[in-house]
């Protein structure tokens, strides 16, 4: 639970409140006033007008809770703190800015704008006595962006502690009927958050209107997340933030299905398969990808297909286990769990170094390319993947299979032209890709032979290129 020392014009912001509070009361004419759930029943709070310069936007709010660590720096000082303008000026930032990239202006955010622009506020807001947001911090952006001078609110009671106003931010953002959604790592967090607090799995459900299921699987979702932000720490102080998974949901929730699908069999290949799924997940591959990902990944696709810069320092898989009794071994999957696990590290910690902004361009740029030798193997190994999955349920004929394999190198053809323009290619990658292929036509040639009576021209040819 985040908790802030009152802001710098608390006194004063609560002597303005009082009196606009008693204004209302003692005018003519119907006093407005909004419902907020608290304690499991409907709290009714006045509604002012209150001046936009004196608000200052909530620390502690959930809508930007996985935002925060976007910028380290940044980070520390709103934590130090939250009041100061720059803290202040960051939050906005954040509240502006896309959930997946706080760089980015948010559609979202913009569609709000053109609707306060065109209707208006329609729904009042939410503070403390002491002027702090509580629901509508994104509104007020907004209405400062457009240039208006306050925002209607409603008061919430001077003795709401910080555990209060959080759980009346978080009733009033899961009412059904809400039409702006924390994004879904905040969500998690906030889910996270209560059952800190010692609610019980059944009644945080509820509130978040999802399955108890669905809350364990989200619960083992953010368990997963924070593992890996924990494991992209460099010695130099880089590390992924919670923002870096947004935009993974459907492909996050296809990894728990399928861990614990293989788990029932062997936690050990479920665990593996985890690790191989996760690195393609962080290196930015759609769920229609990551599904090809299963036991034998790592081994027949994954393996092959890295950088030998990722590979030459990874631990040596284990003895193989004797079976007591019998003349056989089997391997200990523990040493693929290990090599699964060292492979994750070095692309989340590539990541994270990638985008560490207090960190050289020329470190950065060392770790982009690390990165971008990993997606390359990466998307080798899933395109095989792909090709053999395709032909275990597709039954084709040899010449089909070889017909598509001349569109791939037509294909490779086009690429080849266009990386020649950018002066891109990488002439080992290439001439190691040839002697794969020149080993893949002499077998094609030698198994020809035995069974083809009078050779075609393309026989012909065949038997020649492969001795050549």
């Amino acid at each position: 639970m985040l908790k802030f020392a009152p802001p710098p014009k608390a006194a004063e912001n609560t002597e303005f409140v009082a009196r606009r509070l008693k204004e209302a009361i003692e005018g003519e004419g119907p006093r407005e006033t909004v419902t907020v759930e608290w304690s499991g029943r409907p709290l009714h709070v006045g509604v002012i007008d209150m001046p936009l310069r004196d608000l200052y936007y909530n620390p502690a709010t959930h809508r930007i809770r996985a935002q925060r660590d976007h910028d380290p720096v940044l980070a520390k000082k709103l934590d130090a703190d939250p009041w100061q303008a720059e803290s202040q000026e960051y939050l906005n930032r954040l509240l502006v800015g896309k959930p997946t990239d706080p760089e980015q202006p948010d559609p979202d955010f913009e569609a709000l704008m053109e609707s306060l622009k065109d209707v208006d506020q329609q729904e009042p807001g939410l503070i403390t006595h002491e002027g702090i947001l509580v629901n509508g911090n994104t509104r007020a952006a907004a209405l400062r962006k457009l240039k208006k001078s306050s925002i209607r609110v409603g008061v919430l009671p001077p003795s709401f502690t910080w555990e209060d106003i959080n759980a009346v931010e978080l009733a009033l953002q899961l009412r059904p009927d809400k039409r702006r959604d924390y994004s879904y790592i905040n969500r998690l967090l906030a889910m996270e958050e209560q059952e800190l607090m010692g609610r019980d799995a059944a009644d945080i459900a509820r509130d978040f209107h999802i399955q108890l299921r669905t809350f364990r699987q989200e619960r083992w979702i953010l368990g997963v997340i924070q593992e890996m932000i924990e494991r992209s720490r460099t010695k130099d102080g880089s590390q992924l933030s919670h923002t870096d998974f947004e935009g993974h949901q459907e492909n996050l929730k296809e990894l728990h299905k399928n861990y614990m699908r293989v788990a029932a069999s062997s936690q050990e290949r479920a665990e593996q398969v985890k690790e191989n799924r996760i690195a393609a997940i962080i290196l930015d591959f759609a769920k229609t990808k990551t599904r090809l990902i299963d036991e034998g990944f790592q081994g027949n696709y994954l393996a092959k297909m890295l950088p030998p810069e990722m590979t030459k320092s990874l631990p040596a898989a284990a003895a193989p286990i004797a079976i007591a009794g019998l003349s056989v071994s089997v391997a200990a999957p523990s040493g693929f769990v290990a090599q699964a696990r060292a492979v994750t590290d070095q692309i989340l910690q590539a990541k994270a170094t990638e985008s560490a902004r207090h960190l050289s361009a020329e470190t950065r740029e060392v770790a982009q390319k690390a990165v971008v030798a990993a997606r390359k193997g990466m998307r080798r190994a899933l395109d095989e993947a792909d090709r053999d999955d395709r032909l275990k349920r597709v039954q084709q004929t040899t010449a089909e299979r070889l017909d598509d394999a001349r569109a791939a190198i037509d294909q490779s053809i086009s690429d080849l032209t266009q990386a020649f323009a950018t002066n891109s290619l990488d002439e080992k990658g290439f001439d190691s890709a040839l002697l794969r292929l020149r080993g893949s036509l002499v077998k094609l040639a030698r198994q020809a032979r035995r069974g083809v009576g009078e050779p075609g021209d393309g026989m012909a040819w065949l038997i020649k290129a492969s001795e050549d």
